[in-house]
């Protein structure tokens, strides 16, 4: 144990002594060039060797988009009209870059073909807004290009835990880009972004009591979360209650008298909870409407949180064009029943249309929220799993009765990208309903309103992004494997091909000796369905040896241990931990999500499933499949949830899984916020007798059971997975007398920062030494933080 002169925990604890010296000296001794050629394949040294990569394509009013091209010189921003396939720059980036260091008072010296953009709102042809280097700028891009900081007030809540600030969020400027709107001192202002002028809109924000507030427990910012209309006149929010919250805290290690940091974080059971009473504030008059109903639970129907996108938007609320009326939905705290209501948006009175209850938990899409408000033809699209897939359905707004089912068949609906109304039709993005393919590849697909005529837009056996246009006319597409780059087109709303807009070029990553990982399918625990995933093997691979094998996992519910099938040259670290003599897999299992609501709803109430009877299954399938897998030698590793099902795994399973390394695991979710834990294992219930439905699907109850080796790991200042969930299992295993390793990283959050090439050294020496039973080299070094960072930003 390494402790300070006053007691002070300030590394690793080892609790476990290891292997015996006989035992690692029966392994080979890896040297520094072997950890050096696995450190190859991170993603800091491959990603820099892709060029021409588009992602978040960004259309403008004039129908064109733009986005940024990354090619061996620098980034150049280009913009494209779709009507002839041009090509030209988005803005003289020289010019731009002049302009931004004059407006940092050339504290900051801009590269032009190296900015550090974050993002862009580029309104028009002549106004940008422009996240850089932690700043947002309103930029005039006509010459002479001028620049000016759009600075927003922190709060000054100095309780809260706020997440560093990378500018003003988009869905904060108003449609028109005139106005930002801002929370100072818990009540919500708005800046005219050409003045600086701030205006208060409400007066009765208070401490716990503020609007627009974005604290979900588990994550924090100072954006405020908030809908504009149209027209830009009025604004959608809340007031966001959280006076009765019970209070999570973190003390920071430091040289001297800590300050407690303390903020609001609901758990499981609590009797009171974050509620919202929802209002309408029409800015000019600074005027609040408070809708005429009770206050709401802090829930949407897509995530955790009532801000899902990474717009920062209000998801679940939508304004008519008018900006007369407000459509909303509200969810109960357990996520079975969802309701769809209208407001009158001058004076706050709420009518109920329909309601939606479900058996389990209730989803509005996959990354998106599917229903669509349409009261010029008094309708409402809504997204529902009830014939066991995401299909989309016609109601009638007036009545709430249903019209009629949309789409049909096997495969989900994932996100609706647009709704033509005039032609009553409506595009949407979807899964698993191409038979022979992999089902988790994204196609984009058109079907009326009356739910004939679907049609598949992008035929390509592959994993298509789409960005639409907003009128429709036209998509981009991007579309790649986890085998083959991307190639991007732009089409037409009936899938023909218009322009070709670039080639992921990858040919210095394949001089540099990457390979791609193998897809694969086994089946599961009940031998009868399919899964889906990724191997990942050394490039030397010896098909005469046997390699220990390692699962990456993350078992859900809300995504999967592999992640997107579309092109990537990283999977976090698994080709580099596969380089030091492993197999690495990761397997999406039963219970999670992509699939069939059946499959989706597997372990449902029951969080301790983990996937992990998956998980073993598809590893001696490939066992049986690949005879360089030695199964004997099961390792398992993961992160947040990923640190959860690695416990449960070791614990659960100790004749299979001999080393696991679990990192900052939400080991009893009772320990966790309220409304992930609620969504997914359902409201507690406790039993007469004190025990509790969530006892069978907390880790420490099983500690006894630890036969191999584990290492546990967590951030010191953890606010989304308190380390308590940690220490609870270090406490269990501690009275069970076992065995293990704990690594504590001082000042760490749920990401660990500087601290993360250190515990990814960790990792592959745990594995090295406990799983292979080789000698890792001693302190390896990583590249430093701060410069794998800047190669990624490039």
């Amino acid at each position: 144990m390494l402790v300070g002169k006053r007691g002070l925990l300030v590394a690793g604890v080892v609790a476990g002594c290891c292997l015996s010296v006989g035992a690692l000296a029966q392994g080979r001794q890896l040297t520094p060039e072997d950890y050096a050629r696995a450190e190859k394949f991170m993603d800091y040294n491959v990603n820099p060797l892709v060029f021409h990569t588009v992602e978040h394509p960004k259309w403008m009013e004039d129908g064109r988009f733009w986005y940024a091209d990354r090619g061996p010189d620098g980034v150049t921003f280009i913009l494209v009209d779709p009507a002839t396939g041009a090509k030209t720059p988005a803005f003289d980036q020289d010019r731009l870059a002049a302009a931004l260091t004059t407006a940092t008072g050339g504290k900051t010296k801009f590269d032009a073909h190296h900015l550090a953009i974050t993002d862009i709102a580029l309104k028009d042809a002549r106004t940008a807004f422009v996240n850089v280097s932690g700043m947002t700028m309103r930029c005039d891009l006509n010459a002479p290009v001028k620049c000016k900081e759009v600075t927003m007030p922190k709060e000054g809540d100095a309780a809260r835990l706020l997440s560093e600030s990378r500018g003003v969020a988009e869905a904060d400027i108003s449609p028109d880009g005139k106005k930002v709107a801002f929370i100072r001192d818990y009540n919500l202002w708005v800046r005219d972004t050409t003045t600086g002028k701030d205006t208060q809109l409400t007066k009765d924000g208070v401490k716990d009591f503020g609007y627009a507030t974005d604290n979900a427990g588990w994550q924090q910012s100072d954006n405020a979360i908030l809908v504009w209309s149209a027209d830009s006149k009025k604004i959608a929010t809340f007031q966001q209650d959280q006076r009765k919250d019970g209070e999570m805290y973190l003390v920071p290690v430091t040289n001297g008298h800590p300050v407690l940091k303390a903020w609001k974080y609901p758990l499981v059971g609590d009797a009171d909870v974050t509620m919202i009473e929802r209002v309408i504030i029409d800015v000019d008059k600074r005027k609040v409407i408070r809708l005429k109903m009770p206050p709401d639970q802090h829930r949407s129907t897509l995530c955790d949180d009532v801000s899902c996108e990474a717009t920062k938007t209000w998801d679940d609320v939508q304004w008519s064009e008018d900006g007369k009326h407000l459509a909303f939905v509200s969810t109960s705290r357990d996520h079975k029943q969802e309701w769809l209501r209208v407001a009158d948006a001058a004076n706050g009175d709420v009518r109920d249309v329909m309601s939606e209850t479900v058996a389990t938990y209730f989803e509005s899409g996959n990354g998106k929220v599917n229903w669509k408000y349409l009261p010029q033809s008094n309708e409402v699209l809504w997204f529902s799993e009830r014939d066991n897939w995401g299909q989309m359905y016609l109601y009638d707004l007036t009545t709430g009765k249903l019209k009629n089912q949309i789409t049909h068949g096997d495969g989900n609906v994932t996100q609706v990208l647009h709704v033509d109304e005039k032609a009553r039709k409506i595009y949407f993005l979807a899964v698993g309903k191409e038979a022979g393919r992999d089902p988790y590849f994204s196609s984009y697909y058109s079907v009326n309103f009356d739910g004939t005529g679907q049609k598949l837009l992008t035929p390509e056996n592959a994993d298509h992004a789409v960005t639409s246009s907003p009128d429709g006319r036209y998509f981009v597409d991007v579309y790649s494997t986890p085998t083959q780059p991307q190639t991007t087109v732009v089409r037409n709303s009936e899938g023909n091909l218009v322009a070709e807009v670039a080639k992921q070029d990858i040919a210095r990553l394949l001089a540099a000796g990457w390979v791609p990982p193998t897809p694969i399918t086994v089946k599961a625990r009940d031998g009868k369905t399919d899964l889906y995933g990724l191997m990942f093997k050394p490039t030397s691979l010896d098909a005469a040896k046997k390699y220990p094998i390692v699962n990456h996992v993350y078992p859900g519910p809300q995504t999967g241990s592999c992640g997107s099938r579309s092109f990537a040259a990283a999977h976090k670290d698994d080709q580099s931990l596969a380089e030091l003599g492993f197999v690495v897999v990761c397997i999406d299992g039963m219970g999670t999500p992509g699939r069939s609501k059946a499959f989706h709803d597997f372990y449902s109430d029951n969080l301790g499933d983990d996937t992990i009877p998956d998980q073993m299954a598809g590893m001696k399938e490939l066992a049986i499949r690949y005879p360089f897998i030695d199964i004997d030698r099961a390792g398992i590793y993961g992160h947040s949830g990923g640190g959860n099902a690695t416990v449960s795994a070791m614990f659960h399973y100790p004749q299979f899984f001999t080393t696991g390394v679990a990192e900052s695991g939400n080991h009893d979710n009772r320990d966790y916020e309220d409304d992930w834990a609620e969504k997914w294992a359902g409201l507690e219930v406790k039993r007469p007798d004190g025990s509790s439905n969530y006892d069978s699907q907390a880790n420490q109850n099983y500690a006894k059971n630890l036969k191999g080796h584990l290492l546990l790991v967590h951030g010191t200042m953890d606010n989304n997975v308190p380390m308590n969930n940690t220490l609870l299992v270090v406490d269990a295993l501690i009275k069970a007398n076992k065995d293990f390793d704990l690594l504590l990283i001082p000042n760490a959050a749920h990401a660990y920062g500087e601290a993360t090439q250190y515990m990814t050294r960790r990792r592959w020496d745990y594995f090295v030494r406990y799983l292979a039973g080789d000698v890792p080299p001693h302190e390896y070094e990583m590249k430093p933080y701060a410069e794998a960072q800047a190669a990624l930003a490039q």
